[in-house]
């Protein structure tokens, strides 16, 4: 490769970079001033005072159960056969949520990819193919919760946007089944191409990440995988909107379980712009969008969202540092035969918590 290539590629990286980080301001100042106008801050303050936090409790447990449930998906992305065991896999999602709250550009993506790579004996490239389609399962378990649920919600001003959303998603997937499906491995190929003019992608390499991507794949090119993925993945969400709804019983919002699903749908299409860590503002603007569609002002949903966001935010940076020192207490033995290809992950989101 030429040095004015190599020179080229570094611009557009940069390029990209910057472009990402701006959406990104733009996005959190945006949803910031949503959250914090005209609210009240002496009431807000008040509300946190009085609330009962007892009913923590119940939501922090249903909270660990769609924790656990999402460990079960995406454990059941890979194909039958070559599941890693049920401990690592938790153990890596956790470390990835712990970096996902704490450093932007999600890195908490990358950084499971390379905890179950090691400690599972997974190649990177499948683990990459798993995360990618556990975006893809989130989006579409939301949009086919908010859809089912629709006739006991209120109506929103973002529901016809949410069905192209759906309808793009849905031609998206029925694409890839048919390309993988008539194809097999073909497209990968094809698309991967280019990674065979760097050394680290020479030879087997490429072999081996293609064979990665397309076990990887698994949940769009087997219907008991994907039916399996999908069952854990709407389980999960279903459980996340419980305890989004227990915790509007800590606050006087008098609110129908149906917010809750109102509330993880809002969080989880937000998830999908750029966001800094942890999605802080992003998140509390997407719950007070959620509630205002039930009449609350934003003085009376500030709080609520302040309080549920660090109910999907302690828990993680917590458990997930305390998983972080186990691991670095415990580490694997170099393996001979296995090697972990670094493949760049797709840009995404994924909900910071369930």
């Amino acid at each position: 490769m030429h040095t004015s290539d190599i020179g080229a590629r570094v611009r557009s990286l940069k390029g990209r970079r910057l472009l990402g980080r701006l959406a990104t301001v733009i996005v959190t100042v945006a949803f910031s001033y949503f959250a914090i106008r005209g609210v009240d801050f002496k009431d807000t303050w008040k509300a946190l005072q009085t609330c009962d936090y007892w009913w923590l409790i119940p939501t922090l447990i249903t909270f660990a159960i769609a924790v656990g449930l999402r460990a079960l998906r995406w454990r059941s992305l890979f194909a039958p056969g070559r599941r890693p065991g049920r401990g690592v896999v938790t153990d890596a999602m956790l470390i990835g949520y712990l970096y996902n709250n704490i450093l932007p550009a999600r890195a908490g993506e990358a950084a499971r990819v390379v905890v179950l790579s090691q400690r599972g004996g997974v190649r990177s490239a499948e683990v990459v193919g798993t995360v990618a389609l556990e975006r893809l399962y989130d989006v579409a378990a939301i949009l086919l919760i908010f859809f089912a649920a629709e006739p006991w919600l209120p109506h929103v001003s973002w529901f016809g946007t949410a069905a192209l959303v759906a309808v793009g998603l849905l031609a998206v997937i029925v694409v890839a089944v048919f390309v993988l499906a008539k194809y097999e491995d073909k497209p990968l190929r094809v698309l991967l191409r280019p990674l065979a003019r760097f050394p680290l992608f020479s030879g087997e390499r490429l072999e081996h990440t293609v064979e990665g991507l397309v076990h990887g794949l698994s949940g769009l090119r087997h219907h008991n995988v994907a039916l399996e993925a999908l069952l854990w993945t709407l389980a999960a969400w279903l459980v996340s909107a419980l305890s989004a709804w227990l915790l509007t019983l800590a606050f006087p919002l008098h609110l129908p379980f149906a917010s809750g699903i109102m509330v993880v749908v809002a969080v989880g299409l937000a998830q999908i712009l750029p966001a800094p860590p942890a999605s802080v503002g992003v998140f509390e603007g997407a719950v007070l969008i959620a509630l205002h569609a039930y009449g609350v002002s934003h003085t009376n949903a500030l709080p609520y969202a302040l309080i549920l966001h660090l109910t999907n935010f302690i828990p993680f940076v917590l458990v997930g540092a305390l998983v972080l020192q186990h691991n670095a207490r415990h580490p694997v033995r170099p393996r001979a035969v296995e090697e972990t290809v670094s493949v760049p992950l797709a840009p995404q989101s994924t909900p910071v918590g369930p």
